[in-house]
This record gives C-alpha cells, structure tokens and sequence, in this order.
C-alpha cells in the first residue's frame, strides 16, 4: 500500500472514530437521560422537604389528629473519621457494637443498588457523604439524653420530624394508622420514599392524598467531592413544602368516648348517625384500643402483634365488617312492605299463633302499630306471607319466586344487601337472600314461603353490618330516605358534597303507624324496651334478641330521637348479652341522652352499664 492510500485509510479510521463518539455523545445527553440525572445527582442536590400531616378535627372544631414533634439521630459516616469510639457511642444509645454494625448494614442495605445498563455494572446508592437516619422516631426526652454528648461523636447529629398525636385515645378504628411504605407504594406513587409513612386504615388510608400534603423542593450546587457548595440559583426554584388544608369530621369526639366508656367490657358496637346528613356522630367498635399505640415504627412492632391476637378482636372493625341477623328490627322494613304493597294496613291484626313460631307473652297485635310494640313474632311471618305469596302465579313456588323478586328491591332500596357508598374502607354488603340464593340451594322453583319464612322476623339467612342497622334508624327517622352515612364534613373550607341521597320504594304517608309503633316500644308499659325510656326525650325505638349459634343471644337495638325533627338515629349491638331490651337499649338512651343534653340524668341506669362485664360466660 502505498503512503497516499494510507494516509486515506488513517482520515477514514479518524473520521468513523469521532462520529462514534459524536453519535454517543448525543445519545447519552440527547436521547438516554440516566447519564444526565447521574451528573444532576452529583452536581446538583434536589432535596424534597416534605410537610407534616394535615390536622382533622370533629364537628365541634376539637383536634381530634394532630402532629408531635420527634427527632431522628443522622449520621454521615464520611464525617465519623478513623478515631471515632463506637463502643462509647453503643453506650451513649443502650446498644452493643454488634447491634452499630448491624445498623449501618441495614441501612445500606435499605439504599438498594444502582445498575448501570450501559457497562452492565451494579454499584451501592449508599454513599458515606450523605446523611441518613440512624435512629429513628425519638421523643424530646430520648433526645435530650442523648443530644448533650453528640459533640464527642462527630457525624451524628439530631434532626427534627413530626409523627401523628391524638389528643383523645379513642376512635381508633374509625382514624386508623400509618406505616411505612413498601416497594410497591415507592414504584407507583413518586411522593412517597423509602421510610415515608402512608394512612394504613380508617381516615388516614381513605384521605390519604388530601392528608398528606405538597411536598417542598430545596435545590444545592454540590462540589466534585458531593458537598453543599451554594443554593442552586440562589434559591429561586425552591418551593415551600405546604401542609393539606384540615378535615373537619361529622364525628363527636365526647360522644364517641362516652360510647366506648360505655362498652368497656363488652363485645359490640355502636353506630350513631345524624339523620339529616348522614354524618356519623359516633362509631364505637368494643373492644377498642387507643390510637397512639400505633403511632410510629416502634410502637407498631410492639403492640400491633398483641393487639392482632387479641381473642376478643380489638382491631376487627365490627360496625362496618362484621355481618349479624338483623332479628326483630327488621320487622320495621316487613311493615313499610307490607303496608306500600296494599297486602295489609295499618289496624290489619293477626293472632299471636305459637304454633307457627315462638313469642313470648303479650297483649292482641290488633294493628301494625301494637305489633311492633310487642315485637309478634307470628303477625310477622302472616303479614311476609302475603308479600312473598301474593298469588300471581298458579304454582305456589312460582308465585314464591315472583314474590321474593319484589321484595328484593325493596330491601335493594333500603341499603341492605350492598356495600353502602361511604368514605370508609372495608365495608361489607351484609345478605339478602334472592331467588337465586335460593334456587342455589334448594332448586328453581322448589322452595315457597313455608321454605324460607324465618327471613320474615330478621333470622335465617338476612345478615346486616351495623352500619346498615344504623342506617335503618336514619331511614325510620326521615320517613323513607338517606344520605350515604359518611365522616367527612368539610376539607378546608370546601363542604363534602360527594354523598348522595337516596330513596327508598316506600311513601312517606306509611312510615307513621310504625313510628308511632317504635314510640309505643320505648315508652309504654307492654314495650319491649323500657330501659331505653326517658325524661323529657321521646325515643322511637326496636328491640332484637338474634339468635347466635356459637352461644348466647346477641341484644340489638335500634332508635332515633327526638321523634319529631330527629337529631339522632343509632344502632347498638352487644354480643352474647341477650334480650335486646336488657342491654342494648338502655346503652343507646345514654348515648342519645348525653348527645342531645350533654348530660346524664340517670346515674344509676349508667352506673348499670358501666360495671356490667358482658366478656365473661
């Protein structure tokens, strides 16, 4: 080859070697940003600052979630130095030198690794000059004992952070709890971070974005060694990071401890609802807890497990997940049927016939009115009879089916059977059996009234969440319509409007003689609930004694007062304590009265109460 071609071959190799790298160059700060955001993460530190929680108050503007000040113990290893005395340090925090390796590891270990596609190399997140937390979560007390002697440990110094508080240890299962986020939460959601706390339950899961906040951005121009050298740009694209504006709850804090009071010692629940709005008043799931047992990592480790195996349930959230027959409530929603359907009317009368099903002793049920007082367990399967067997069909069994079809919307209409719309999580629809329940267990069309007639007073296979029962007491007290029970009242200062109204099948003109029903069961003499009466209040009211399987009787009562413009409609529920008159009853007058009058004008109906022990056989 002579030198001419050679000169020709060495322009070409130099040619084709700078349009490679041209051509990498552009790839990797045109096309491929990962080599960019690595030199942004050198030179340039954005440093999220993120807000404390959003505070959440009751209806009567009491702070019921706060934010307390903690303090995390940072740490950056590449400002320890070669002298630094790990064994007077592990004796400064109460842990061993085992336990400071051990923690450095993990928190290495916690950073992850960086893969490099290009080179095909995996290099540690971990890095010595950044500061990280080394213990976590201290109180002003923890940290005044340590903070005095930090100057003998260089690279440790103490930074502030903020955890939730409630000022009340009550509401645990309507307010719930944080944790920290899991890889999943990180990968899909870029708020959150490593170690970042996200609303596990209650309250704190169903508002979780409105909760937490916009975060703040704070930018640094670091050296070639990873230091702060100056704000970025003198700070002018820092933002501040802005704390969510409060939520205001339809929730009576004094009225929800009151009813916690009041079933200490009992297994149940309460659920009280102003009728007008929809906003739950109070939601006691018994046994409860105090919320800030699961403040922080700490305490979740410790008491969350115990709590978890707890035999009577403490974290099980009753009123809105666990599923009970109604009993004999639900003779209430058999009246309204019966009476809109034109099978009965209201001085209709049946005889109190043993002989089809048990009842206790009382006065002629003459009319719907006397029968609810009585809580007739035969005037009901009568009066469901001519719902379901109406006689539009020939064959008992078809006309059965045809009858259970209707009947079903009505129950639709009412709420039961579905998950009602609410702001909380978990909730469950409860059972109301249809005809393909039915023709699932017994076959199409070999089934009739006679089949399935314990639906008619409330057992069998009707099931209801508490929730439901208290929203039964709404429907009773505004005469045929609700609005989805909820918590939220106000976020800021934007009312909640998302919760619609709903109406049942039944008119207005109906509900009267079975109110003046529920009245009669309070507060005349052959009622059913008697220990519910009082002074000065009327209280519409109904019993249910539901029958338990595994044990004794539950007692259910459900009422709303006053009977005119009602402020109160509720549901109690007391597992294994019997009559719904016993127990039940007496509980929700001290909740109605304390919530209309703030005061308790039977001390020994609640003295009662308050010393029952309903846990034991």
């Amino acid at each position: 080859m002579n030198i001419e071609n050679r000169r020709y071959v060495i322009i070409a190799f130099i040619i084709t070697v700078g349009v490679m790298y041209i051509f990498r160059l552009f790839y990797m700060q045109v096309i491929d940003d990962s080599w960019s955001d690595r030199a942004h993460q050198i030179s340039e530190k954005r440093r999220e600052i993120t807000p404390p929680r959003a505070v959440i108050f009751d209806r009567n503007h009491t702070k019921i979630v706060a934010n307390k000040t903690y303090f995390n113990l940072m740490v950056i290893e590449d400002k320890m130095g070669p002298n630094f005395d790990t064994l007077a340090f592990a004796e400064l925090i109460g842990w061993t030198k085992q336990e400071i390796h051990e923690r450095f590891a993990e928190i290495i270990k916690g950073e992850g690794i960086y893969y490099n596609r290009h080179n095909n190399t995996r290099i540690s997140n971990y890095q010595r000059i950044r500061p990280y937390p080394f213990l976590k979560e201290l109180t002003k007390a923890e940290m005044a004992k340590i903070a005095p002697y930090l100057d003998a440990f260089p690279g440790f110094f103490e930074e502030e952070t903020s955890m939730r508080f409630y000022p009340y240890p009550n509401a645990a299962n309507i307010l719930g709890y944080l944790s920290e986020v899991n890889a999943k939460e990180v990968k899909e959601d870029n708020f959150y971070k490593p170690s970042y706390n996200i609303g596990r339950a209650g309250i704190e899961r169903y508002y979780e974005k409105e909760l937490r906040g916009l975060k703040g951005v704070h930018y640094v121009v670091r050296s070639a060694l990873n230091n702060d050298v100056k704000k970025y740009e003198d700070g002018i694209y820092d933002t501040v990071a802005q704390q969510a504006p409060p939520i205001e709850l339809g929730l009576d804090i004094k009225l929800q401890a009151y009813g916690e009071k009041l079933m200490k010692n009992k297994k149940g629940c309460i659920v009280a609802i102003e009728p007008k709005s929809g906003e739950i008043l109070s939601m006691v799931s018994a046994p409860s807890f105090d919320p800030n047992l699961l403040v922080g990592r700490k305490n979740v480790s410790r008491h969350y497990p115990k709590l978890l195996k707890n035999k009577d349930k403490p974290l099980y959230p009753r009123p809105t997940q666990a599923e009970y027959p109604p009993g004999s409530i639900f003779k209430l929603v058999q009246s309204l049927v019966g009476l809109q359907e034109g099978v009965i009317e209201p001085n209709t009368s049946f005889a109190c016939n043993k002989s089809l099903v048990g009842c206790h002793n009382h006065p002629a049920p003459s009319s719907i009115e006397r029968a609810v007082q009585y809580s007739c367990n035969p005037y009901f399967y009568y009066a469901v009879k001519r719902i379901i067997q109406q006689g539009k069909e020939n064959s008992v069994f078809k006309d059965a089916a045809v009858g259970l079809t209707l009947w079903d919307k009505y129950m639709r209409s009412f709420g039961f059977g579905e998950k009602l719309q609410s702001d909380l999580t978990g909730l469950r629809s409860g059972i109301i059996p249809n005809t393909k329940f039915y023709d699932h267990w017994y076959g199409k069309h070999k089934w009739a009234f006679s089949t399935i007639r314990s639906i008619a007073i409330g057992q069998g296979e009707v099931k209801m969440t508490p929730l439901h029962m208290a929203n039964l007491a709404v429907i009773m007290a505004n005469k045929g319509w609700y609005y989805d029970p909820h918590f939220a009242k106000k976020i800021g200062e934007v009312p909640v409007t998302s919760f619609k109204k709903h109406q049942t099948m039944v008119e207005e003109k109906y509900f009267e003689p079975v109110i003046s029903g529920m009245w009669s069961v309070v507060n005349e003499e052959a009622g059913t609930a008697g220990r519910a009466r009082i002074e000065g209040i009327d209280i519409c009211g109904k019993t249910g004694t539901v029958q338990n399987p595994h044990g004794e009787d539950h007692s259910v009562f459900i009422a709303f007062a006053p009977k005119e413009n009602p402020q109160i409609a509720i549901a109690v529920i007391v597992e294994n304590a019997g009559f719904g008159g016993t127990w039940a009853a007496p509980i929700a007058s001290l909740m109605i009265e304390n919530y209309l009058t703030k005061d308790c004008k039977h001390p020994e109906k609640e003295l009662r109460v308050l010393k029952a022990n309903l846990l034991e056989p």
